[in-house]
């Protein structure tokens, strides 16, 4: 088996999905937020105030290629992962990609608590993450070979669907 790369929003579930289903898997269970964080000793929120987005951006993308060129690995990726071409290039070289689609109104919900998330610190974040979602959709159905529904579901109900998708793709 190759790797699942798993793109969408924040608050998709990425983590969290990609947690059950590299156990489902057998796989070992990557976070390229995670390891940018590890390589740098430093929060996601601190990059983004020293480094800026673009710093960010930067760092994401050589990680992400990195990690797509491993193989054998379930990856969650960055919401804004998709937003560089050389990123979306190295996730469809990388292996089978499922996009985790959740609504503006479930992003809300999983991230109202949230502080670790550069993006949602202004006064209106149901905006910010409605305008990312329509900026971002039609760049996460470009690269995916899956797409999956995550709203109002459990995560052990969208890893089993996850599952079937990708056995059926590998059945054609």
């Amino acid at each position: 088996m190759t790797s699942v790369i798993l793109v969408g929003p924040m608050g998709a579930g990425k983590s969290t999905i990609g947690r059950l289903l590299a156990k489902e898997l057998r796989l070992p269970f990557k976070d390229s937020d995670k390891e940018i964080e590890a390589r740098t000793g430093a929060d996601i929120p601190w990059i983004f105030d020293v480094e800026g987005e673009q710093g960010f951006r930067e760092r994401e993308q050589a990680v992400i290629a990195e990690l797509c060129d491993q193989g054998d690995m379930v990856l969650a990726t960055g919401g804004g992962v998709v937003m560089r071409p050389e990123n979306r290039a190295a996730l469809r070289s990388g292996g089978c990609v499922v996009y985790l689609h959740a609504s503006v109104e479930q992003q809300i919900h999983r991230t109202a608590k949230d502080r670790n998330r550069p993006l949602l610190r202004t006064t209106d974040p149901a905006k910010v993450l409605a305008d990312l979602l329509a900026l971002r959709d039609p760049l996460y159905r470009e690269v995916a070979d899956v797409i999956v529904e995550t709203d109002e579901r459990p995560p052990r109900m969208v890893v089993q669907q996850i599952i079937e998708r990708i056995q059926a793709l590998s059945t054609r």
